[in-house]
């Protein structure tokens, strides 16, 4: 499967919402994302968030420790107006610049994971500062999700 991407710009997301540490080798990785997907939508962490810009959760990487296999946070937000005045949730500066916009369509779970996986192998400038994933709808079957892979701005071609 080749992946297509466009190199975007975009500013920075005030994104709110819960995390928790993981690595792409434990064992447990997809049980802690999995785990933090549900907190988010069964205990009522995304209906309570304070001043949601819209109705898309977002699902963001970023603390990495040097690459893809070193240990990341992962965050599972909305993107807000404004940081909550209440200190109850995760609170995540996704930064501006340059970031590589995949589009994946199909089964939430499923179809992200493969992306990844591709992704994993593209040789891309990564800053392995922020990525994340946008989810445009709710369908578990029929998801659309937009991945944002963050890139180093290069100075001689872009």
């Amino acid at each position: 499967m080749k992946m297509e991407y466009e190199i975007v710009t975009l500013e920075e997301k005030i994104a709110v919402g819960i995390a928790a540490r993981t690595n792409n080798a434990s064992p447990d990785m997809g049980a802690v994302i999995g785990g933090l997907w549900n907190r988010f939508y069964n205990e009522g962490i995304y209906a309570a968030i304070p001043d949601k810009k819209n109705a898309k959760a977002l699902g963001i990487y970023t603390d990495y420790e040097g690459n893809e296999k070193s240990d990341y946070t992962v965050i599972v937000a909305c993107e807000a107006q404004s940081v909550p005045q209440t200190g109850a949730y995760t609170v995540c500066k996704i930064p501006a610049g340059r970031y590589a916009k995949f589009v994946v369509r199909g089964d939430m779970v499923q179809a992200v994971a493969a992306a990844w996986q591709e992704i994993w192998k593209l040789d891309l400038p990564r800053t392995f500062q922020c990525d994340f994933e946008e989810y445009q709808n709710e369908s578990m079957d029929q998801a659309e999700i937009h991945i944002y892979v963050g890139l180093k701005n290069l100075s001689n071609n872009g």
